[in-house]
């Protein structure tokens, strides 16, 4: 059986795709497929893939993605938790030579070993992730620094503002912290609804994060920093001063809070969406001290 051409229309082609397997949409995968050719170009420049490259691939759904990313790379591992969709991927990518289908969790996928099994230094990632479970992907991903070069994946649009947002913006958060703590966030391009089959309620944006050798700031305890973070946005109208006293991370009277504020050189009125990496690199070295 030959493998089906899905380039060309693509709204078209995976309406097609659809009805020939029967296939049902599954909320619980938050499965949109894109069907926008223009989109799917932006992705493929923003990969900014080399035949030296490998690149997994998270949800690669009917394999319209996959296919633009096999054209360019060395290898692509596309990982797909849906076993339904293996059947359609193995008919739309039949002939490619340098896909590797895997039926997995990407969470409970070993990529440290996929790229020794590949010789890569580095791979790359690209995915369109379902909404709900964007940030703990992501996080996931870049905590565990394992051997990625760059992150390019479609997310909510709302997400990517706060991932790429800084200090003193109403998006800016311990989101906006995490991701620039180990990595450079670019936005792309945003991406309307009617670029999905089906449409998402809300509208998407493409990202590259490409993922530093070191963290962004040397911190003194990295444990303590996140805590540190966590509290400063716990209740994001108080002060620094009232988060960090009323956040159950701490115990800490705020004559002691306005102390390590003074040694920071921090006002007491100061508010943790003012702060930087290097602040709270900081503040994580002042307290880290004293505790």
């Amino acid at each position: 059986m030959g493998g089906l051409k899905i380039e060309a229309s693509l709204a078209y082609k995976t309406k097609e795709i659809i009805k020939k397997y029967d296939f049902i949409f599954k909320k619980r995968f938050g499965q949109n497929f894109l069907v926008d050719e223009r989109v799917l170009d932006k992705i493929i420049a923003c990969t900014e893939l080399t035949k030296n490259d490998t690149i997994i691939e998270v949800g690669p759904g009917i394999g319209t993605l996959t296919r633009a990313l096999a054209a360019s790379a060395g290898k692509v591992i596309a990982v797909e938790i849906d076993k339904t969709l293996i059947p359609i991927l193995e008919e739309t990518l039949e002939g490619i030579d340098n896909v590797e289908i895997i039926n997995n969790d990407i969470l409970k996928t070993d990529i440290k070993k996929i790229a020794e099994e590949n010789n890569a230094q580095k791979i790359k990632i690209a995915a369109n992730l379902p909404y709900y479970i964007t940030t703990p992907i992501i996080m996931g991903l870049l905590e565990e620094r394992l051997p990625i070069d760059t992150i390019t994946v479609m997310v909510q649009r709302e997400v990517a503002y706060r991932m790429k947002a800084l200090p003193n913006s109403k998006d800016y958060g311990a989101l906006s912290l995490a991701v620039q703590y180990y990595s450079e966030v670019y936005l792309a391009a945003n991406v309307p609804q009617n670029c999905f089959m089906p449409r998402p309620n809300v509208d998407s944006a493409l990202i590259q994060l490409k993922v530093f050798d070191k963290p962004a700031v040397d911190v003194y305890d990295k444990e303590l920093f996140f805590r540190i973070i966590k509290a400063a946005f716990s209740q994001r109208r108080k002060t620094l001063l009232n988060c960090i006293f009323n956040s159950k991370e701490f115990n800490f009277d705020k004559a002691e809070i306005a102390e390590i504020l003074a040694k920071a050189g921090f006002d007491e009125k100061i508010r943790g969406e003012t702060l930087n990496l290097k602040d709270f690199a900081l503040l994580t070295e002042i307290i880290g001290k004293q505790l």
